[in-house]
């Protein structure tokens, strides 16, 4: 069977489970080889190998880490070049969908970004989307060239099965061109102790209805080991930072349960959540838009029920 490339998505080596989870989807319909982009691979190798890489191709090149997607585009141009996949799969972030736009140029080959099914086999893959704010699923098939993926995070539970992750250099040349914009510095993001947004198996929102308290969200989430986020009302109030944001402007997440509290709903928040698997709404206005989406509604204040339902999540788990 063809490789299926798999772009690794980690932290100094750390391998996030978005990857995991292109692993297991890469073994539906090829051969996983990771595509390992920066130093460290050591300490990412055993994880990669626990989720089916038969292949870790390694790019350590500054010229590649220290510079802005263009330079990616290039190093998996040459990898597609030297494996010749069957597909590149990419987890779905505005970083990789550029990314991946740029190779399907320079590949010749078809894209399709924020899938949230890829299946089939071999030469006869089908993707699916949700669009339009959930208004619409679209099925597609690349007919020209490598697929290439980008993927939206919990689309799949990640299953493991052993392989052997044998290291690859890849030699990659970057064109004057490609470095034009040059990353200057590097902060780590201040732990908050929860999920990371996007891979959080559970997001709790606040909105507008918050009034800029937070409390009983973050209360909430923390009962159920969930991410929290926001909505662009609450955000651009300065209630919350911008990187907790979701929405069609901000991230774009798909957990296993999403629950809004006091968010009314508009194209543009549902534009970022449309695809969680159940979702739960709290909002005291009982015509409120995302009533419309979700699978249980709440009409009460959140102040009210939020605290309530935290009591009971903690009675449960005692």
């Amino acid at each position: 069977m063809a490789e299926v490339l798999v772009l690794v998505d980690h932290t100094d080596g750390e391998v996030k489970k978005t990857t995991a989870e292109l692993l297991t989807i890469a073994r539906q319909f090829g051969t996983p080889a990771a595509v390992f982009v920066g130093s460290n691979v050591e300490a990412a190798r055993p994880r990669l190998a626990q989720f089916g890489a038969e292949k870790v191709y390694v790019i350590d090149n500054a010229d590649v880490s220290d510079y802005l997607v263009a330079p990616l585009a290039e190093a998996l141009a040459a990898v597609v070049e030297q494996s010749q996949p069957a597909a590149v799969l990419l987890p779905a972030t505005p970083h990789n969908t550029e990314a991946g736009a740029r190779l399907a140029i320079k590949t010749g080959s078809g894209l399709v970004t924020d899938a949230v099914a890829v299946e089939g086999s071999e030469g006869a893959l089908t993707t699916t989307q949700s669009v339009f704010a959930g208004s619409y699923t679209l099925t597609g098939k690349v007919k020209q060239g490598t697929p290439i993926i980008t993927v939206k995070p919990n689309v799949v539970p990640p299953s493991a099965a052993q392989a052997s992750a044998t290291v690859v250099p890849v030699e990659v040349s970057v064109s004057d061109g490609a470095k034009t914009a040059r990353i200057t510095d590097r902060k780590a993001k201040e732990k908050s102790g929860r999920p990371e947004l996007t891979e959080a198996a559970i997001v709790v929102s606040g909105g507008r209805g918050t009034g800029g308290d937070f409390s009983p969200v973050e209360t909430f989430a923390d009962s159920l080991g969930a991410a929290v986020g926001a909505s662009r009302a609450a955000v651009d109030s300065g209630w919350y930072p911008h990187s907790s944001q979701v929405g069609q402007t901000g991230k774009q997440v798909s957990p296993q349960l999403y629950v809004a509290c006091g968010i009314s709903g508009a194209i543009q928040h549902r534009a970022g959540m449309q695809t969680s698997k159940t979702i739960v709404a709290i909002n005291k206005d009982e015509e409120a838009p995302i009533f419309e989406l979700v699978d249980f509604g709440v009409v009460g204040d959140l102040f009210t029920v939020l605290p309530q339902a935290t009591e009971a999540v903690q009675k449960a788990r005692s």
